[in-house]
């Protein structure tokens, strides 16, 4: 198959006209690299691997072990629209030993996948992606419009923007279900048909890339940061979730109630009780924790209730006659997070839950963003910062055996950096709030 599909761009390249393949991968923290090869280097890459220093990346390797081979996966392969013969291609990371390196995300999450794979389950997934367009990076953010939820004309002016990039990702192989505005000014939503997790986080990474890039070319800014304006709604990203054993879906079952099966109460069970340690992966910037806040239509408890979008997992009321559609939402991530390790940890808590049968409490039938329900003051919370969410990390055993040991202490140890920091910052707040006071 490996030598059908390099045949395949080898193919392509040529017919198309190519003239460079940029070869794509991410740090630990998510970032997209990337550096350019020509045709003449391709079979090199695929059969080798291209040489690229390490030291350079941060979460990678040490000075003293610089070299890494970055070797391309030709079903990632497409070509780049409005870029004339440029196409991509995204890689995993190898030692010059030709090993798997513990550090390269994308090989985390084939791990975990494989571990998945020998349980018999394949794993899709399924993004709401939030983000919003401003007038520029400044520190004083201007939204375009005072639009709300599906705003078309003329609050919304920023359909055009949403339609150009569609039909960017749509030629890059990555269907678009629907678009919209969302509920904050200047706020839209892309929601990404499901794909296995591998594809997905890929999909993701490039629709990261290509929001921003149609939004520069419009002359704005577009920001997938968690919580960029005060007293609105934050940017999540929603993620449907399922597991599948072949072609059937292992979340369904038209006997159990509410026709979910045994599988999908343990994988939400797992999810309930892994849930604060996997926060630091799912939410891993100190500005995520400005979402995950009460007052606003992001989830703080863990809880999980059928079509129940105050709960942490909802889950949505699958179409008639379609058991396919049986699914969660898992609603916590936000968008800014790295999809790699992010899958990763999800997945790792529910399948916890799965093979050691976690029982699944019952349902919240309340409004948890009424702070006088009583289910919301009995449910355990999600971390409220980004330093509680390290410490929940850093106990967690599922979280070391997900991530790998390389992983796992460099982002623990990047992020604390980052809280202190943080801990470091005078904030506009404290100076409004107490200078002319104290």
């Amino acid at each position: 198959m490996a030598s059908q599909q390099h045949e395949y761009v080898l193919r392509t390249v040529e017919e198309r006209g190519i003239r460079f393949i940029r070869l794509w991968f991410t740090d630990v923290l998510g970032f997209l690299k990337s550096f350019a090869i020509t045709p003449a280097e391709l079979e090199t890459a695929f059969e080798e691997g291209m040489q690229f220093d390490g030291s350079a990346i941060d979460g990678f390797s040490r000075i003293q072990e610089a070299d890494m081979l970055a070797r391309p996966d030709p079903a990632s392969f497409q070509i780049l629209p409005s870029k004339d013969g440029v196409a991509r291609m995204f890689c995993n990371i190898v030692t010059p030993d030709g090993d798997t390196f513990q550090g390269d995300p994308r090989s985390v999450l084939q791990r975990n996948l494989d571990r998945a794979a020998d349980l018999g389950f394949s794993f899709y997934v399924g993004p709401e992606v939030e983000y919003f367009y401003f007038e520029d990076s400044g520190p004083e953010p201007k939204a375009l419009d005072r639009g709300g939820y599906f705003d078309l004309t003329p609050l919304d002016v920023a359909q055009e923007y949403r339609r150009t990039t569609i039909m960017a990702l749509e030629s890059l192989g990555i269907p678009v279900e629907l678009s919209h505005h969302e509920v904050s000014p200047s706020q839209h939503e892309l929601d990404l048909r499901y794909t296995d997790a591998l594809s997905m986080a890929d999909n993701l990474m490039t629709t990261r890339l290509i929001v921003k890039e149609i939004a520069m070319e419009h002359g704005i800014y577009a920001t997938f940061m968690p919580k960029p304006l005060e007293g609105t709604d934050g940017t999540g990203l929603h993620l449907h979730l399922s597991l599948f054993e072949g072609d059937r879906n292992a979340f369904h079952d038209a006997d159990a109630e509410n026709g979910l099966s045994v599988v999908a109460r343990g994988f939400i069970a797992g999810l309930l009780r892994h849930g604060r340690e996997i926060t630091a992966v799912t939410n891993q910037w100190v500005n995520s924790y400005k979402r995950l806040v009460d007052g606003f239509e992001a989830p703080a408890h863990l809880t999980w209730a059928r079509n129940n979008k105050s709960a942490l997992i909802r889950v949505p009321r699958p179409k008639k006659g379609k058991a396919t559609s049986t699914r969660i939402e898992y609603r916590a991530p936000d968008p800014a997070c790295n999809p790699y390790l992010a899958f990763s940890v999800i997945l790792a808590a529910g399948l916890a839950g799965v093979e050691r049968g976690y029982e699944l409490g019952p349902e919240t039938t309340e409004n948890l963003f009424d702070t006088s329900s009583p289910q919301r003051a009995r449910a355990p919370r999600l971390p409220e910062t980004l330093s509680a969410a390290l410490d929940a990390m850093e106990e967690s055993e599922l979280v070391t055996e997900a991530l790998g040991d390389h992983v796992f202490e460099w982002f623990l140890r990047n992020k604390r950096k980052e809280w202190d920091r943080y801990q470091q910052h005078v904030s506009r707040f404290e100076l409004e709030e107490y200078l002319p006071i104290l």
